[in-house]
C-alpha cells in the first residue's frame, strides 16, 4: 500500500525520489548486483558523480501499527525529501583559512537532467536585462506571459533565459506593488520634468489632508494647439476605462471624471484650469445625462470675463441606447414605433413644429402619454433634438 501510494504521487508530481522502479535500465542493472539479505543490508546502488557505484539503505518509509500498515499522505508538490546524505561541509580555521570539514559524494536519487538544469533555484536570477525587459513591456501594456516568450526568442530558447515564467509573474506583481503605493509622486514628478523643458504644459494638482492625490489636469503644447484648430466642439466621456485611456486634448478630463463622476465640485475644478489653459470657453460640449457635469458646465462655461458661453448638448447615441431599457424590448423591436420615432428624431432638415406634431401622433399612437421617462426626454428635448440646432 505505501509503495503504490508513492508511485502514484511520484507519477502525478514527476517525482522520480523514493520510485526505485523508474531508475534508468544502467542503474537496475546495478541493482541486481546488489545484496538483498538480512535487514538493514545495502539493497540499492546510484552512480555519484565521481562515476563510482555507491550503496544505500533502504529508507523506512512508515510504522506499522497494530492494525497493520499506515498509509502515507504526502503534500502535493514537485518534490519530497529523501533522505540524502550529499553534502560539502566547509569550516575556517584559527588561521582564517576555509578547509574541508565533510565530503559525502554519493546520492540516492538520480541528479537533474541538462534540460532542466535552469529550474533549480541556484540557476536562476531576475537580472537588470529581464527586469527592464518586464518593466518596458508593462509601460506598453504587455504581460509577464508575453514579455517570457519575448525573452525566449531574444535569448534562443527556454533554458538560456536564466528564469522561469513564475519569475517574470512574481516580478511584475512586485513592480506594481513599488509603483502602486507612489504612483502619484511619479507622475507629479514628471510633470514638474515636463514643465521645466516646455513652457506650454499645464499641469495643476489637489491632495486630502493625507497626501494623496485627489485632483489632477493637465494639458501639453500639442493639445492646446489641438483645441485652438480643432476645438469647437468637444465630447467629454465620463465613462471611459482609464487603464485605456490616450491622453489627447478632447479627454483630457478622463480621469478626473472617472473618479468623480457624482461629484460635481471636482469637475468644476477641472473645468476651470480648462478655461484657464484654453482661454476661452468652448463653443458646443457634449455629454451624457451626468448630473453632476450638467452642474459643472452650467458654472464654468459661461459668459463672463469677454467669454462667449458654451452651448451643452445631450449624446443622441446614450440617449437611443436607453430606449429598449425604458420601453421594453417588444415595443422598441417587435413594432414598427423606432422606425417612425426616428424619422422625427434624427432629422436635422425638420421644423421645430414638425417635430412637435410628430412626437404627439407617435406617443398618442402608442399610447405612451403616461410614460415618465419620455415625458422627462421631452422635456429636456432642446438639448438632444437636432430640429432645435437650426440656429
Amino acid at each position: 500500500m505505501i509503495t503504490s501510494n508513492l508511485t502514484k504521487i511520484g507519477d502525478n508530481q514527476g517525482s522520480i525520489c523514493g520510485d526505485k522502479s523508474r531508475l534508468s535500465s544502467e542503474v537496475s542493472s546495478d541493482l541486481s548486483t546488489g545484496s538483498t539479505g538480512s535487514e538493514g543490508s545495502v539493497t540499492s546502488y546510484m552512480l555519484s558523480p565521481g562515476g563510482r557505484r555507491e550503496g544505500f539503505n533502504d529508507v523506512d518509509l512508515g510504522s506499522s501499527n497494530d492494525s497493520g500498515s499506515k498509509e502515507v499522505q504526502g503534500r502535493r508538490t514537485m518534490s519530497r525529501r529523501c533522505g540524502c546524505k550529499a553534502k560539502f561541509v566547509l569550516k575556517i580555521s584559527s588561521a582564517n583559512t576555509y578547509y574541508v570539514f565533510s565530503f559525502v559524494e554519493q546520492h540516492n536519487h538520480p541528479l537533474v537532467s541538462e534540460s532542466g538544469r535552469h529550474f533549480l533555484k541556484a540557476n536562476r536570477k531576475m537580472t537588470v536585462g529581464l527586469r527592464n525587459i518586464v518593466f518596458y513591456s508593462s509601460k506598453v501594456n504587455i504581460g509577464p506571459s508575453k514579455s517570457f516568450c519575448f525573452a525566449k526568442e531574444l535569448y534562443g530558447g527556454y533554458a538560456n533565459v536564466g528564469a522561469t515564467l513564475c519569475d517574470f509573474r512574481n516580478y511584475d506583481r512586485d513592480l506594481k506593488l513599488y509603483v502602486g503605493e507612489r504612483d502619484g509622486q511619479m507622475m507629479i514628478d514628471k510633470f514638474k520634468v515636463m514643465q521645466e523643458t516646455c513652457k506650454s504644459f499645464y499641469y495643476a494638482y489637489e491632495v486630502d489632508s493625507t497626501g494623496h492625490l485627489t485632483k489632477l489636469f493637465w494639458s501639453d503644447a500639442v493639445g492646446r494647439r489641438n483645441f485652438e484648430v480643432y476645438g469647437d466642439v468637444v465630447s467629454f466621456d465620463a465613462t471611459f476605462d482609464t487603464n485605456k485611456v490616450s491622453i489627447s486634448m478632447t479627454n483630457v478630463l478622463h480621469l478626473q471624471l472617472t473618479f468623480y463622476r457624482k461629484k460635481a465640485l471636482p469637475i468644476i475644478v477641472g473645468l476651470s484650469h480648462f478655461v484657464k489653459v484654453m482661454g476661452r470657453n468652448l463653443v458646443v460640449i457634449i455629454t451624457d445625462q451626468c448630473a453632476a457635469m450638467n452642474v459643472a458646465i452650467r458654472d464654468i462655461f459661461v459668459a463672463v470675463n469677454d467669454l462667449v458661453s458654451s452651448k451643452h448638448r445631450l449624446c443622441m447615441w446614450h440617449i437611443m441606447d436607453k430606449f429598449p431599457m425604458k420601453l421594453g424590448n417588444r415595443l422598441c423591436k417587435e413594432t414598427d414605433f423606432m422606425e417612425k420615432m426616428k424619422t422625427y428624431i434624427w432629422s436635422s432638415n425638420i421644423e421645430i413644429d414638425e417635430f412637435e406634431t410628430g412626437w404627439g401622433a407617435i406617443i398618442k399612437e402608442f399610447k405612451l402619454e403616461e410614460n415618465k421617462w419620455l415625458s422627462d426626454m421631452y422635456a429636456i428635448r432642446s438639448c438632444w433634438i437636432p430640429a432645435y440646432f437650426r440656429n
